[in-house]
């Protein structure tokens, strides 16, 4: 790509130019001499943008292949194509950096054996969607090649029956409504996702509070119509009342009654549960749907919060 000059740090200006890299990413391509400027190295990320023909030399990502890990799984339906589970709070859904192990990808190889799709990849065989590490709540996994196509289509297309409960600071106006708008990459934190003017792709949550605890906070319904990375999260900071204990998205102090609850209730994570997953069977079309119920962290606040 091409950089004109004075366009501030180099790092931060080829971060700007190429939104898929982190700027900590860049940085590390840097100091492995993998970035080129009109064919010399340019290993210094704080020095000033001249003007040339950049160059990035991004290696192959080589995942390692995950071992089966004998770890608990709360098993909701398992048939020969597909296996719905309860997802704790704490387990990430596929081996990635500094979740090597110990991940429900880990737990399915071991439960399922050779039986696990592997349309998914080689670190992610099953995996047909995702929940957060710290979200709870009702996932789908595919054990065949064809249910996994089967349920990426029914993703693709929507037909997902998804709800979720959310535990929030404060009480969303109105309090019944759908959020529509476009997420991606914050510009100011490459970490987070934000809701953008422009680019991002769409995203549109639909919301009712079930419960009031006064104005200090509520129990909130959500169903994705999509679902993009962190959207209740970003679509409920966005309307002002962030699912509680959220360490990203929750700025804000909450009321200290609730910082209280929060504190009894042992919640270290955001509240948030994947409550409701219903589909049509990819291979045989019977409809199923699923239902659990938030976790002890979660059930425990919201009594708590019954009785500010």
């Amino acid at each position: 790509m091409s950089l004109a000059a004075d366009e501030g740090r180099v790092d931060r200006a080829l971060a700007s130019a190429l939104p898929v890299l982190s700027r900590a990413r860049i940085q590390a391509l840097m100091a492995e001499g993998a970035v080129t400027r009109n064919g010399a190295v340019v290993a210094d990320p704080s020095a000033r943008t001249e003007a040339g023909l950049y160059r990035l030399a991004v290696p192959p990502p080589t995942p390692p292949k995950p071992e089966g890990e004998d770890l608990a799984l709360t098993v909701l339906f398992e048939d020969a194509h597909l296996i719905v589970i309860d997802k704790p709070a704490g387990m990430s859904a596929h081996p990635a950096p500094g979740s090597p192990a110990g991940t429900l990808v880990n737990a399915l190889i071991h439960h399922c054996g050779a039986s696990l799709s592997g349309v998914g990849g080689v670190a992610r065989p099953g995996i047909v969607h995702r929940l957060d590490k710290m979200t709870s709540g009702v996932m789908v996994a595919a054990k065949t090649d064809l249910a996994h196509r089967g349920l990426s289509a029914l993703f693709a297309a929507h037909d997902i029956d998804r709800a979720y409960v959310a535990l929030t600071r404060g009480v969303p106006a109105p309090a019944k409504g759908t959020i529509a708008t476009r997420i991606g990459r914050s510009p100011r934190n490459r970490q987070k996702m934000a809701v953008l003017a422009a680019g991002g792709r769409e995203a549109v949550t639909h919301y009712e509070v079930d419960r009031r605890f006064g104005e200090a906070a509520a129990r909130v319904v959500c169903r994705l119509e999509t679902g993009r990375t962190h959207q209740i999260r970003v679509h409920l900071a966005h309307k002002g009342a962030p699912c509680l204990g959220d360490p990203v998205y929750g700025a804000g102090a909450a009321a200290p009654a609730v910082r209280h609850a929060i504190e009894a209730a042992g919640l270290k994570r955001q509240a948030l549960h994947a409550a409701v997953l219903g589909f049509r069977h990819p291979i045989s079309g019977e409809n199923l749907r699923f239902e659990t119920a938030p976790p002890i962290d979660m059930a425990t606040l919201e009594a708590l919060l019954t009785e500010i």
